[in-house]
């Protein structure tokens, strides 16, 4: 490389970076209104919509039909036997634990509530890497996690009248079992475009997301708001914010991208506000701004020698 061409490279380098970011701010706001978008597709307690079940099933057979077409298009070539394996596990956290458990948990709190302790799920994922990849992350981050973790429990019992609700326990179950499922992607995303991994995982998660779709479909009407909650958490959520999500990360490099996704817990917020009437309560709000500080904070430690970034994992799912 040639001195002269240094500024050009640089130049091109930075503008690179920048529509990174700028990929990243649209792949964490699709993200973000997964939760409200959820809350519409089941509605509540006292006035149900959708079936968690429907929900979860539904939205990622109809996102394999989107998948399969474009791995037509593009010709992707059949995943090998270990691929399976490790697809397969992160169809169970992804497709089926993430949704399911938090369409759960969604009957019973708001979406606001729910923001403030799914704010973790970057830090549980870490957690999950560390174990999986025998990694051996610095004191430091096992004290961020351990104080996130804490905040969150905390803010649960306080929301619960000083005890843990069983939609807290649902949304717990949502994100451990993101976790897994984001690292088990992780390790594929390494073999093969990120895109390519969430379309197999819907594709090949089809022969039981496609009867439970069809066999919880709904016989009773459901209001038109509800149908497009769902509507979005099928075609943004489980499919399209990957796409930008991934470019974000290629373009833009993994550790600055992944900082955006800070503001997730505060846009989901945000967005339940006109989508389902709620109000923004201070206290959650001081609660989500501490949970992302101790992801901040564990985020920034040593994580060990082979550490796998916790944004490459995150891309695959999203609060899916």
């Amino acid at each position: 490389m040639n001195a002269s061409a240094t500024p050009e490279m640089a130049a091109s380098n930075a503008k690179r970076e920048r529509r990174g970011l700028w990929l990243g701010l649209v792949g964490v706001t699709v993200f973000a209104a997964t939760l409200p978008a959820t809350r519409l597709a089941v509605g509540d307690a006292s006035a149900p919509a959708l079936s968690p079940l429907f929900v979860t099933a539904g939205r990622a057979a109809f996102a394999a039909v989107l998948s399969a077409i474009y791995l037509a298009i593009v010709g992707a070539a059949w995943p090998n036997a270990r691929q399976r394996r490790l697809l397969f596990v992160s169809s169970c956290g992804t497709v089926i634990g993430f949704p399911l458990f938090l369409a759960l948990a969604l009957r019973s709190v708001d979406a606001v509530h729910a923001a403030v302790v799914t704010g973790l799920l970057p830090l549980a994922t870490a957690v999950a890497a560390a174990i999986r990849f025998r990694q051996r992350p610095s004191a430091g981050f096992w004290i961020a996690a351990v104080m996130g973790a804490a905040l969150v429990v905390a803010f649960a019992a306080w929301k619960g009248a000083g005890a843990l609700s069983a939609a807290d326990g649902w949304l717990f179950a949502s994100m451990s079992s993101a976790a897994v499922g984001y690292v088990a992607g992780a390790e594929l995303a390494v073999e093969m475009p990120g895109e390519r991994v969430i379309s197999w995982v819907l594709v090949l998660s089809t022969p039981l997301t496609g009867p439970l779709a069809w066999y919880f479909w709904p016989t009773a009407t459901v209001p038109l708001s509800a149908w497009a909650g769902f509507a979005y958490v099928t075609v943004f959520s489980m499919w399209l914010g990957f796409f930008a999500w991934y470019r974000a990360l290629a373009e833009g490099g993994a550790v600055p991208v992944s900082q955006i996704q800070l503001v997730q817990p505060f846009l989901a917020m945000v967005f339940a506000v006109p989508l389902l009437g709620e109000r923004l309560d201070p206290a959650a709000i001081a609660f989500a701004a501490a949970v992302v500080a101790t992801v901040f904070i564990g985020r920034s430690m040593p994580a060990g020698r082979h550490a796998v970034d916790v944004a490459a994992p995150r891309a695959k799912a999203g609060s899916t």
